[in-house]
């Protein structure tokens, strides 16, 4: 069993102040296969000043010598790529082939999107042509506290970290204590890149201690979080005492528009294949599939047969399956809302309650769909982040549009038509942060993010550097 206690704190590994073993459980067999430590709010403070201290040099680089560092890391996280993908699978259930391809290659992407931005972003520029003496400064805004999820664990740290370091902040990073390993292996990735010692700072633990710690101290400038609404709203809560700035990443019941006039068969596919994706564990996971009532029965028949073609299997092996969920506490919640599902009269198509046949071990979830499903029951309201799509009739344009925005939520939208001007229409009416149709994947360096209860500020590109930027005007600036 691995055993990895120690935090990274001012460049070097540290021992916790209080020792206190936490076992990282692997959900494919429920079994231990790592040791971490839970942090303090002491181990906290040490972080904090570490960051602090960097902060004073780090935040006057060049902007030449912090590309020069983002590419040595880069370099370094090619290089442990393997290493990545297996303590991700290990961690949170991701089939290796997931693990390897997406859920640790995003980080090369983000890495290499973020040097991209960092070399072309205009830290000073003048106001306008109406001011020529008025100069606009893009400053860091000083020492970061980043908490990060278990489900897209090197996706996040890499849309948090990588533009911190970059706009010339410090950071203090809580990973999930579920899946901690990837980013333990990520701060050796950080060692190996040679960073300045305080630069970056990891400190392992729980949310009530170790991130209510961080969002609360008089140290941390700004909070960026990724993970429910219920924990988001804690850190904001806790963060307001000292008026920090905060970014949050929550999240998302998305709907997909399936317009009778689309590819219907090629439409639903992709549909399901999305929601069910790292076994529903997405926050922007189309969950819920609006079909045009002319062809409903015959989208429930196609995403019945996916669903039932869907292959459930251990993450260690090769190939398309899909894995168990993270946690015991993940797979009972999951099991309540399909029971839930079932006693509020939606109609069960595919998989339902229990593991998967040939599965009494592991938290592995039968990949589930559910039809005629009103927008008012609790599966088509609450997030169940697992495979489990709730499917939707509608009659016309207007009433798809208000059953897609009636959700607390609003991350993520999905439009499937044969119709352009439609597709724009709808795409402009959605209240959502993103949308993409008929397929179309988001450009890198596109923004992440959404309305409503999904969360506050964009990670990625551009946008991803301003978040850790304060604007500064100065007027009387003589060319």
């Amino acid at each position: 069993m691995q055993r990895k206690t120690e935090f990274f704190i001012d460049g070097k590994w540290t021992a916790p102040g209080t020792p206190k073993e936490f076992e990282v459980i692997n959900p494919a067999d429920e079994q231990p296969f790592a040791v971490i430590s839970l942090g303090t709010a002491a181990d906290v403070d040490k972080a904090v000043a570490a960051a602090r201290r960097a902060f004073e040099s780090w935040s006057l680089t060049s902007r030449e010598d912090r590309v020069a560092y983002l590419e040595k890391l880069l370099a370094a996280y090619k290089r442990r790529l393997p290493d990545m993908a297996l303590a991700i699978s290990q961690e949170m259930g991701a089939p290796i082939k997931l693990a390897t391809e997406s859920q640790a290659a995003v980080g090369i992407s983000h890495i290499k999107t973020f040097i991209r931005e960092l070399k072309a972003f205009a830290f000073e520029h003048p106001l306008g042509d109406h001011a020529p003496n008025d100069r606009i400064v893009h400053e860091p805004i000083g020492v970061c506290g980043l908490i990060t999820p278990w489900n897209w664990p090197m996706n996040q740290v890499t849309l948090k970290v990588v533009p911190a370091l970059a706009a010339g902040c410090t950071v203090v990073l809580k990973p999930s204590e579920i899946a901690p390993i990837s980013s333990i292996i990520f701060a050796g990735i950080v060692e190996e890149a040679g960073f300045p010692a305080g630069v970056f700072n990891l400190v392992n633990g729980d949310g009530p201690t170790v991130g209510e710690a961080m969002s609360r101290h008089p140290g941390v400038d700004m909070m960026s979080f990724t993970g429910s609404t219920r924990a988001g709203i804690a850190v904001t809560r806790a963060a307001a005492e000292t008026v920090k700035r905060v970014t949050l990443e929550l999240g998302g019941k998305s709907p997909n528009i399936v317009f009778a006039d689309s590819d219907l068969p090629q439409a639903v596919e992709r549909g399901v294949a999305h929601c069910f994706e790292n076994t529903g564990q997405s926050c922007n996971a189309p969950t819920r599939m609006l079909v045009e009532r002319p062809v409903y029965d015959q989208a429930v028949k196609l995403a019945e047969g996916y669903a039932n073609r869907t292959s459930v299997g251990n993450p260690a092996q090769d190939g398309n399956h899909i894995g168990p969920v993270v946690s015991e506490a993940q797979f009972d919640k999951i099991q309540g809302l399909i029971d839930v599902g079932i006693k509020e009269g939606a109609r069960l198509v595919a998989g339902g309650l229990g593991r998967p046949e040939g599965f009494n071990l592991g938290y592995f979830v039968r990949p589930t769909i559910f039809a005629d499903v009103s927008n008012d029951m609790r599966i088509a309201q609450e997030e169940v982040f697992g495979p489990v799509l709730a499917m939707i009739p509608f009659d016309t344009e207007e009433d798809a549009i208000a059953i897609a925005n009636d959700t607390p939520y609003g991350l993520s939208s999905y439009i499937q038509t044969g119709d352009k001007q439609k597709a724009q229409r709808v795409a402009r009416r959605l209240r959502s942060g993103m949308v993409q149709i008929n397929g179309a994947s988001r450009g890198s360096g596109s923004p992440f993010g959404g309305y409503k209860q999904s969360g506050l500020g964009r990670e990625g590109g551009k946008w991803g550097l301003e978040d850790f930027l304060e604007v500064k005007a100065v007027a009387g600036w003589e060319s």
